[in-house]
């Protein structure tokens, strides 16, 4: 059977009822499925429902303006990639440079060309679509990333522990929206470079000879190569490559020193360390907070890690910020 063929959304913002209706029917007419809001709690509680493919946004409208409603979505990370369309009188200069800083994708001068109108939708809901076939290949690749951690048996969680741990730091840094999100997704990416590394390898229980060794340390680079193509990957490329660096140099695979190491990377290198230390491991018993703390601590006194950053995370593991996670984690298990 033929999937069903889904109409692009287009959410229609305007209070001019006469103006919207007239625009609706020519979309409606060429395939698309309108709805039309009056204002911004309006456009707000419609997005809220079901997100659609494209506003057409009218910048005079009670309440709110068309910039501030344009402005608050492209800063949410649910709604900033829906592309926006702001309806301009002609040759409003100002408006035009004031619509590009709110974030605006396109503009359509009144009085709307009906044909100009559905060339230039066409072309938003392609980009759109391009989009979202990114992020479901993201999520494809988060999604096999767990099933990775299970090869060992003795990991699971540990994607899931990793988001968990370094959002929370990131968010304790007062690090932005896009770093907070590109911590998540490396929590559960930064080991997938290990596909490549065979099982023989991957659980092996006395220790790696060179060439495994070095075997193991590719899974930075590979891992790096096969996000590279995704652009809604690209802000974690930097974690799966360097979260195994060491401020001193002395870390993989590039030898980075200090700040040359970003900071979304020097966030999960630490996480990982700390779950490495507190799970337990078929050649390790699980250690206490206190204890994977100290080596850490250990850790920044030998140059490795930042001093900072450890104390920023281990003020939430002593407040108990993890507690809660971790029961509902051993509940499940």
């Amino acid at each position: 059977m033929a999937a069903a063929h889904i109409n692009p959304r287009v959410l229609v913002v305007d209070d001019d009822q006469m103006v919207a209706n007239v625009l609706a029917r020519v979309m409606e007419k060429d395939g698309y499925d309108v709805e039309i809001v009056g204002d911004g709690l309006g456009a707000f509680v419609s997005i809220a429902k079901a997100p659609p493919d494209v506003i057409l946004l009218d910048l005079m409208l009670p309440g709110m303006s068309g910039f501030e409603i344009c402005r608050r979505l492209k800063g949410e990370l649910r709604t900033r990639l829906i592309p926006i369309v702001l309806i301009t009188g002609a040759g409003e200069r100002e408006n035009r440079i004031q619509g590009l800083a709110a974030g605006a994708d396109d503009f359509l001068a009144k009085p709307i060309d009906q044909q100009e109108l559905l060339v230039r939708l066409r072309s938003l809901v392609r980009m759109k679509r391009y989009t979202d076939d990114l992020d479901s290949a993201a999520s494809i690749l988060m999604s096999l990333a767990v099933l990775i951690e299970r090869r060992d048996g003795h990991t699971e969680g540990h994607c899931h522990r990793m988001a968990n741990y370094a959002t929370a730091l990131g968010r304790r840094l007062k690090l932005g929206d896009d770093d907070v999100q590109a911590l998540h997704r490396g929590g559960f990416l930064h080991d997938i470079g290990m596909l490549a590394v065979p099982d023989t390898v991957l659980n092996k229980t006395d220790a790696l000879g060179p060439d495994e060794f070095e075997l193991v340390k590719s899974h930075t680079t590979t891992g790096e190569s096969l996000c590279a193509p995704l652009r809604s990957l690209q802000a974690v490329r930097p974690i799966i490559r360097s979260h195994h660096e060491r401020l001193d140099g002395s870390g993989y695979p590039d030898g980075l020193r200090g700040d040359e190491i970003p900071l979304v990377a020097q966030i999960i290198g630490l996480v990982d360390v700390y779950d490495a230390i507190t799970s337990q491991r078929p050649y390790q018993r699980a250690q206490t907070n206190e204890q994977a703390l100290d080596i850490l601590r250990g850790q920044a006194v030998r140059g490795w890690r930042r001093l900072d950053l450890v104390e920023a995370f281990a003020a939430i593991v002593e407040s108990g910020g993890f507690e809660t996670f971790r029961r509902q984690e051993a509940v499940a298990g």
